[in-house]
């Protein structure tokens, strides 16, 4: 990830494992994004939940919306899972949502395991 990001990656990186030590594995994906907003503004970052960007087709055709689970200072793209493996697909969904954003850093949080699974993304 480009350094520029490195510090606000590392302080939502920090937030997460918060979450996940209070937390622990087991629970659904959302109690773990409503704990994360809570932490992430404790620490003074702007975090815009469930964001709604529109999905075009063809360069200019609105073929429907999807939401992202956080945007973190208007720049980091947050997928939330709680999934026993992250997959393939789980990588994918985070590129296309940067694609759709058009941002170009995301973070895949795993909170099903023992230990916090964090991936970072780049855009292509």
């Amino acid at each position: 990830m480009a350094l520029e990001f490195e510090e606000l990656t590392g302080k939502i990186i920090g937030a997460a494992i918060e979450v996940h030590r209070q937390l622990g594995p087991g629970f659904i994906e959302s109690i773990y994004e409503n704990a994360l907003v809570y932490e992430l503004r404790k620490r003074g970052l702007k975090v815009e939940q469930q964001v709604e960007v529109p999905i075009t087709y063809d360069g200019n055709v609105e073929v429907g919306k999807h939401r992202l689970d956080l945007l973190v200072e208007g720049e980091i793209v947050i997928d939330l899972k709680a999934v026993s493996e992250l997959l393939d697909v789980h990588f994918a969904i985070v590129k296309s949502q940067l694609r759709a954003a058009r941002r170009k850093h995301g973070l895949l949080l795993n909170f099903a395991k023992v230990k916090l699974e964090t991936k970072r993304v780049i855009a292509e």
